[in-house]
């Protein structure tokens, strides 16, 4: 059988600019004469398409990796017309493009895109039904998918099609060793990235699930809380500079309302309602599940609030605590530790640790600190239950003893 002629290029159609004044790129695969043209889903302005090389200006950074994504498509498509030869098919143009665009006229589609698509829909999210750290974790997992792509592939783009499970076991790997991450972390990257999967998988650009036969693992971590003797130590500690007695308070305030860090940095006055009894409660929504959580103000945190009450910080932004961002604020705790002796990592979330630590252990039920931290169920307020050596001593020493010693 005589082989068939086959020629590719990319060019872009001038008459149909958008609204920036960019021009769509398509791609055109002519086997035997015969052409079969598709949009490749970019643009791009006129004057920085070279129409003679088929490809764009690379002086600039854009320009390079537009270039490198339509090499990627070129080899993808070279592959796919050296397929359809092994498999003694009759070559045409049309066969080539719609195994290059699917069954359903769809583009073979770049992890990449799909992730950044997902994660700028993430973004304009923020405020409305979702945090604002989840979002970054996202953006944070795109750089390190990124990375580990560039590290093991040496490549700046990765078809949907080219995933498998040794991808995902690589990435693993990859989290662990080369980025050092903790077990725990790598697996929380892993989560967030088979969520693109997913997403991939249900609109149909993805046919097999590279995690369908991969297990999800957490190790049990004993977080660090604080004892009622080291919260004291920090409550006694004489601190002259001002930024330590302000994260010290806010610290204070969460060891005794669990609020967590993105919580208390938006708690307002209208989050703090008295009921029939005079007793004040904190009750907000809880950033994170949207779960109302329901707080009692002990004296102490009534004491944090008077304090700031008329803090310039705090009155410009409406808001009851002068917050720092978290990065500082994790920063000041480790000086603030070191200061007082404490030799424990100490961050924002220790303190939400160390309250539901000392409610449950201090007999309050599981339900009732579920209700306070704001969690949808108890398995999530479980992972916060300790058992205080204290706690060990009284209930052993209930126990009577019997026993005598005669010599």
């Amino acid at each position: 059988m005589e082989r068939a002629t086959f020629s590719l290029l990319f060019y872009i159609r001038r008459t149909k600019l958008n609204r920036h004044g960019e021009a769509p790129i398509l791609i055109r695969i002519t086997v035997n004469g015969v052409r079969a043209d598709a949009s490749i889903k970019k643009t791009i302005l006129p004057q920085l398409w070279d129409a003679d090389k088929g490809r764009a200006l690379d002086k600039k950074r854009e320009g390079k990796e537009l270039n490198l994504y339509l090499d990627a498509i070129y080899m993808r498509i070279l592959k796919i017309q050296r397929d359809l030869e092994i498999e003694g098919a009759n070559v045409t143009a049309s066969k080539v493009l719609d195994r290059y665009l699917g069954k359903r006229g769809f583009v073979d589609r770049s992890l990449f895109d799909v992730f950044r698509e997902h994660n700028d829909k993430c973004k304009k999210l923020v405020g409305i039904s979702m945090a604002a750290a989840t979002a970054q974790r996202y953006e944070t997992t795109l750089q390190h998918t990124q990375d580990f792509v560039w590290d093991t592939y040496r490549k700046k783009f990765f078809f949907l099609s080219e995933m498998s499970q040794q991808f995902v076991e690589d990435y693993m790997f990859w989290l662990l060793t080369k980025k050092g991450c903790s077990h725990n972390t790598s697996t929380k990257y892993l989560k967030n990235f088979k969520k693109i999967i997913l997403l991939s998988l249900a609109k149909g650009w993805l046919k097999k699930d590279p995690f369908a036969e991969y297990k999800f693992t957490l190790e049990a971590v004993d977080r660090d809380f604080l004892e009622d003797s080291e919260i004291q130590k920090i409550l006694s500690k004489e601190i002259a500079i001002s930024r330590l007695v302000q994260v010290r308070d806010t610290f204070i305030f969460c060891c005794f309302t669990g609020l967590a860090f993105s919580d208390v940095k938006q708690l307002k006055q209208e989050d703090i309602v008295e009921d029939s009894n005079g007793v004040k409660w904190i009750r907000k929504e809880r950033q994170k599940t949207k779960i109302i959580c329901n707080i009692p103000l002990r004296d102490i945190t009534l004491q944090i609030l008077k304090k700031y009450e008329n803090n310039p910080q705090c009155v410009i932004k409406g808001v009851l605590l002068p917050i720092l961002c978290n990065q500082k604020m994790n920063a000041y705790l480790k000086e603030l530790g070191d200061i007082c002796g404490i030799n424990k990592t100490i961050t924002t979330h220790t303190a939400r640790h160390t309250f539901a630590t000392y409610a449950l252990a201090n007999g309050v039920s599981m339900e009732s600190v579920a209700k306070m931290l704001g969690h949808t169920n108890l398995q999530m307020t479980r992972h916060y239950a300790r058992t205080l050596d204290r706690t060990v001593v009284k209930e052993l020493f209930q126990i009577k003893d019997n026993f005598v010693m005669t010599n």
